[in-house]
């Protein structure tokens, strides 16, 4: 969607309305250097020489959201289900600082406001980077779209694999985690939440 006289520009800030902490990279990576050292890796070895500083660099950017301007239009009578499905998203499991990685289907019925559609990429970007649940994420995201839009109706559905549970503990490669949040119509009237899981179902159509 282009923008146009219409749209409304917001500024996106972290859910608390406070700054994101600063990140201190040299102190992750004397932190990284410990952790190697004592997991008995050889900080000598070539390949390995540097990847203390790799290791914060890579964590830095996977914990820094970036914040953007979300830009709604006016919904002009539109009153059925807009759905965007599949966005990939990766974000770190706060109990391993592991990643996990799936893809979000998100559904609105709209009230006054529309959201422009690369804007939905955006905001579950936004609250994956950092130590995340997914139950937290899903509610995180129907939440921020509930409080922007005021719509009639939300609906978010993850759907991800947790590398903490196919890598170690019952290492079951490839199980999927599904969650969802669903506020409104698309809650409480049966036929709009039934289009929406018939939507969203199948990641793969």
């Amino acid at each position: 969607m282009s923008e146009t006289a219409d749209a409304r520009p917001v500024h996106l800030v972290t859910p608390d309305e406070q700054p994101q902490p600063a990140i201190d990279l040299d102190a992750a990576e004397g932190a990284a250097t410990d952790l190697l050292r004592a997991l008995g890796a050889d900080l000598d070895a070539p390949g390995v020489r540097d990847t203390p500083r790799r290791m914060a660099t890579a964590y830095a950017e996977l914990l820094t959201p970036a914040p953007f301007r979300a830009t709604t239009f006016p919904a002009e009578g539109y009153d059925e289900l807009v759905v965007v499905r599949a966005i990939p998203f990766h974000s770190l499991c706060e109990h391993h600082l592991l990643p996990f990685h799936g893809v979000a289907h998100i559904a609105y019925l709209p009230g006054e406001r529309i959201l422009g559609l690369s804007k939905f990429a955006r905001v579950v970007e936004y609250f994956a980077r950092g130590l995340q649940v997914q139950e937290r994420l899903t509610v995180q995201i129907a939440d921020w779209l509930e409080a922007e839009l005021e719509p009639k109706g939300v609906g978010v559905l993850l759907e991800a694999e947790h590398l903490c549970m196919s890598l170690r503990g019952v290492q079951k490669f490839g199980a999927k985690t599904v969650t969802s949040a669903l506020r409104g119509l698309v809650r409480d009237d049966p036929r709009t939440r039934e289009e929406f899981l018939t939507l969203t179902k199948r990641s793969e159509a």
